[in-house]
């Protein structure tokens, strides 16, 4: 395929077995062509299935794949299309695995960890045609559309919450002569909810074996440099993930400093009784990630024509807030161990918790008084009891 003979709408096949991966090399791909016609699968049969029943102009599969592998599906297109664009993905850099694919004269084969520039400008040069961009515009909502109904429907497919950090600054800055500092990512990322749950989502899927990450540390450390700051830069390409309505963007900010908050006893209390505090953390960064997803939706909701106002803000947090933070902790396959830690925050009501379900529980009811309002009764309660924490150390953990 050449600049002069592409489809007026191009038809793409991504074949990639990892769901994190998969959403990357779709929102990059989508960056490039928004209007492309996407078919995304997750093995290699049920590609080679699409590819009997479909004509594509261009398909990018991991060599890796389960079941047929991507180098096999190459043969095989190549038996039929020989100028078909196909890009091969693979983690293999030695010389014979290079020897044994370029005689199927794959367009491009790129190793992980992807170049996200050189990737962004091999599609640019098959989907576009020089000088072209390919604008689309935001659906109008369907008639007759309510907003619960609009909410509902968005609960089980809503892309995460809006990102705090300026990823590309962070990356930027964490970037040193001798490539990325993961502590120094760390430092800028921490704080922001959906990196942080991105990033613990992809150390935990199938690609990743062993114990389960629960915390941003644990997980910076189990991907690769190249692939957590492919991530966190990925998450920048998405639809509506800086919010532009100054009445959600206050929400926002109130449910990040929130959480910010939380956080930040939690450490502070986890420390002083010598529990897991960067699992204490983490849970209390991510426990108002429904919120903020909910959040996200709503300017969807606006940017397609729907009338939003504070009333209606309130009333749609209060209704599907905690439902979107739940669909989006079981969808993304966090840890249960991390998921019954966040569920302390909320409850601690007919069960046996943990003394981290405690600190977290007794951190956000730290965070959510005012500055005018003590600690006394907070210290008085069943859960300060339970922990035998004391006015003092309630008042040395908020001075911290």
């Amino acid at each position: 395929m050449t600049a002069v003979d592409l489809p007026a709408v191009p038809r793409v096949l991504i074949a990639e077995a990892d769901p994190w991966s998969r959403d990357l090399l779709k929102q990059v791909l989508l960056n490039v062509r928004c209007d492309a016609r996407l078919d995304v699968c997750a093995d290699g049969q049920h590609a080679a299935t699409l590819l009997g029943e479909k004509t594509y102009d261009l398909i990018l599969a991991d060599w890796e794949l389960p079941g047929v592998d991507g180098l096999s599906l190459l043969r095989s297109v190549r038996q039929k299309r020989r100028s078909l664009p196909f890009i091969l993905l693979s983690s293999r850099n030695d010389s014979a695995s290079v020897r044994e694919a370029l005689p199927l004269a794959p367009t491009a084969y790129l190793t992980r960890p992807l170049n996200m520039q050189s990737l962004t400008q091999r599609l640019q040069d098959l989907l576009l045609n020089e000088g072209e961009s390919v604008y689309c515009e935001i659906p109008p909502l369907a008639p007759g559309m309510t907003l619960p109904a609009f909410l509902e429907r968005r609960r089980e497919v809503c892309d995460g919450a809006p990102l705090r950090v300026d990823v590309k600054a962070a990356v930027q800055h964490s970037l040193g002569p001798e490539g990325l500092d993961l502590k120094q990512l760390e430092d800028q990322v921490h704080c922001d909810p959906q990196i942080t749950a991105v990033l613990i989502a992809a150390a935990n899927s199938a690609g990743y074996h062993g114990t389960p990450v629960q915390t941003l540390p644990e997980a910076l450390h189990k991907l690769v440099p190249g692939q957590s700051m492919n991530l966190i830069l990925g998450l920048a390409l998405k639809h509506n993930v800086v919010l532009g309505d100054p009445g959600l963007v206050a929400y926002a900010e109130r449910h990040w400093q929130l959480s910010q908050d939380s956080a930040d006893y939690a450490r502070r209390l986890a420390r002083m009784l010598e529990l897991d505090h960067e699992r204490c953390y983490s849970a209390c960064i991510l426990h108002r990630l429904g919120d903020l997803a909910l959040l996200r939706c709503l300017e969807d909701w606006r940017q397609g024509g729907g009338a939003l106002d504070d009333q209606a803000i309130g009333e749609s947090l209060d209704a599907f807030g905690a439902a979107y933070g739940s669909a989006l902790r079981t969808r993304w396959r966090l840890p249960l161990e991390l998921r019954q830690l966040i569920a302390g925050i909320y409850s601690l009501e007919g069960g046996v918790y943990s003394r981290e379900a405690l600190v977290v529980n007794l951190a956000v009811q730290m965070a959510r008084l005012t500055e005018h309002e003590g600690l006394e009764e907070l210290a008085g309660s069943k859960t300060a009891r339970l922990l035998k924490v004391g006015l003092p150390e309630l008042t040395r953990v908020r001075k911290t």
